[in-house]
């Protein structure tokens, strides 16, 4: 087997050894070479003890999604070795810790054994370090056995240690502990080996989390409420930390408030009293958490208050499974609370766009009155992905909606918190202390009228849900379009996704199309749908639906909301917990193309014979 550039190394390991640091070092050291990688970390959700991946795909091609399959198993943890060593493909190489004798049911595969404890434990006294370092020897070994460019692993670890100048030597020492051992023992580099590249400057590594907490930044945040949950906690933590340096006045002073709340409720609670103020204010959480602010969504719609809720979904439901990643709050969101009530939502589909999505939010949610809803996911969030670099237009101005000042409610008629003046449902709003005396406070969760006085009127109460209908009908045109990709002009064929999927989903369609199916593809990235979503479904007879949720959220939304056809739309699901593979949606969608193909041709025979 050769491969230069285009293979799959897997680290297992057990959680709280310290591993997640040296790999991680591992995957921007290929990076930073010029390569393509994909790295997923797979870890469970207790503390220490327990299992746990991380797998980097290195590629030459710009693809992000993961492949499926192993090359290269670095095989740390005894628990899962059995496990481990079935996934390497056949030909592929296992890289154990030869310091314990380890059995090899496989003859298909090459092994490599190293003594990675002993060796540490000839050159460390302390127990911490013995188990720290060997994380380090392993990839030491790999840098040798892969050809890589050890100037470049070096640098890593200078920046990955800044301020902690003391820690560079030992590592680069135990770096050099494991190459120097491969070089030594086995024929270097392996067949399966990478070839550097230039390092693109058009690329950044980057979590989804850490991007959407910079979008959060630039979009003028100055409230922050949250309550920590896996795998949202990292947004608020990245916002206060970028907060620090970028939200302080001419005096020094900070310009933002950050609060860890009692619980959930406590969080979305006080957002709603900050935007209601007039600050730009969010919070952020999963699947559990949005369960338990359901009521105060509810209340922010139907009162008009606008504020972001970054939802980093997770496996469910109840607890589910907290360190894996699904698409499954979508119909919660879309719904959230009692009564009639429809969220705005955006999906980004990487990095990039969870800091594009997440700084647009602020200005909807402003400019329609409303909560807006960013529906990130576990491996969109807590992994790295190479995407472009996040980019701001230092001449953007927020866009605030339609505020009313002392001298416009001076001017204009009686002023009506909740009437629809111009003809888009969006009413008008004052912020406290703008006037002494004239609508600052109006606001209201009961039934109310046009001026925020409370009724009963069954009538009027419904003449206000309606103009929120209309409001929501005004949203679809200023949400963020959805984005299509055409294979062929003439393809009846088509294929919708959206949010993390779309690294999977675009090369499963370069795939296809190779096999010969040609897919055109629409990529949502908001809800409620604009007019192309339900253009591209007419232009179509049969619609691959691709979501990682067991009940086809995101279907059901189609056919309710964008009135598309049940017949057309074939659900293509996943709800293992695990990011999707581009051969995994390929194999489905081959598969039901395959089957209708017999299911028409039994019955033209079926015809033929009667």
């Amino acid at each position: 087997m050769k491969r230069i550039n285009d293979f799959v190394v897997k680290f297992a390991n057990v959680n709280g050894s310290g591993s997640a640091s040296a790999n991680l070092l591992f995957a921007k050291s290929l990076f930073r070479m010029g390569l393509g990688v994909v790295p997923k970390n797979i870890f469970p959700s207790n503390i220490q003890g327990l299992p746990t991946w991380y797998e980097v795909r290195v590629t030459q091609a710009d693809r992000r999604a993961r492949r499926g399959g192993v090359d290269i198993m670095v095989a740390m943890n005894p628990q899962t070795y059995a496990r481990d060593l079935a996934e390497i493909v056949q030909d592929g190489y296992l890289i154990y810790d030869s310091s314990l004798p380890r059995p090899f049911p496989r003859e298909d595969i090459n092994v490599l054994g190293i003594p990675i404890a002993r060796m540490c434990a000839d050159a460390y006294l302390n127990p911490r370090e013995r188990q720290l370092f060997k994380n380090v020897v392993y990839v030491g070994a790999l840098t040798a056995l892969l050809d890589m460019d050890f100037k470049v692993v070096k640098q890593a670890v200078r920046d990955r240690f800044k301020g902690k100048a003391k820690l560079v030597d030992p590592n680069i020492e135990a770096l050099k502990m494991g190459r120097n051992y491969a070089f030594k023992h086995f024929k270097c580099p392996l067949p399966v080996r990478v070839k550097p590249g230039k390092a693109r400057k058009d690329r950044i590594m980057i979590t989804g989390n850490e991007a959407a907490a910079l979008g959060c930044v630039y979009a003028g945040a100055t409230v922050a409420a949250w309550y920590p949950i896996t795998p949202s906690t990292t947004v608020a933590e990245a916002f206060e930390r970028h907060a620090k340096g970028m939200r302080i006045d001419k005096d020094g002073a900070r310009q933002v408030a950050v609060v860890q709340a009692e619980d959930e409720l406590a969080a979305i609670g006080m957002v709603i009293g900050a935007a209601w103020n007039g600050a730009r204010a969010f919070t952020a959480t999963s699947g559990p958490g949005i369960s338990l602010m359901g009521e105060f969504l509810g209340l922010a719609y139907f009162a008009e208050v606008p504020f972001v809720l970054v939802n980093v979904q997770r496996g469910g439901p109840s607890t589910g499974m907290p360190t894996r990643t699904q698409q499954s709050d979508i119909t919660t969101c879309a719904y959230a609370s009692h009564g009639d009530t429809k969220h705005v939502l955006l999906f980004p589909g990487d990095p990039k766009e969870c800091f594009e999505l997440t700084a647009d939010a602020f200005d909807l949610a402003e400019r329609l009155q409303t909560p807006v809803i960013v529906m990130s996911d576990l491996d969109l969030g807590m992994n790295e992905w190479v995407c472009g670099p996040l980019e701001w237009d230092d001449a953007r101005v927020h866009d605030r909606g339609k505020v009313l000042d002392a001298q416009a409610l001076d001017a204009g008629p009686e002023f009506q918190r909740y009437g629809d003046v111009d003809g888009d449902a969006i009413p008008y709003r004052t912020l406290p202390g703008t006037h002494p005396s004239k609508g600052a406070f109006f606001t209201r969760g009961s039934s109310h009228d046009t001026y925020a006085a409370y009724t009963e009127d069954g009538r009027v109460n419904a003449e206000n849900l309606d103009r929120l209908t209309r409001k929501f009908a005004t949203a679809a045109k200023l949400v963020p379009k959805a984005v299509i990709r055409k294979s062929s002009q003439t393809s009846k064929l088509g294929i919708i996704n959206f949010g993390s999927t779309q690294a999977a989903v675009r090369e499963a369609c370069d795939l296809l199309a190779r096999d010969g199916y040609k897919l055109n593809a629409m990529r949502l990235r908001a809800f409620p749908f604009g007019r192309e979503v339900a253009k591209f479904a007419a232009a179509h007879d049969r619609i691959f639906v691709v979501e990682q949720n067991r009940d086809a959220q995101m279907r059901s939304l189609l056919i309710t909301e964008a009135g598309i056809p049940a017949e057309k739309l074939v659900s293509v699901l996943n709800y293992d917990g695990m990011p999707l593979t581009p051969g995994w949606v390929r194999r489905e969608i081959a598969a039901s193309i395959e089957s209708d193909k017999s299911v028409a041709a039994a019955m033209q025979l079926s015809v033929r014979a009667m």
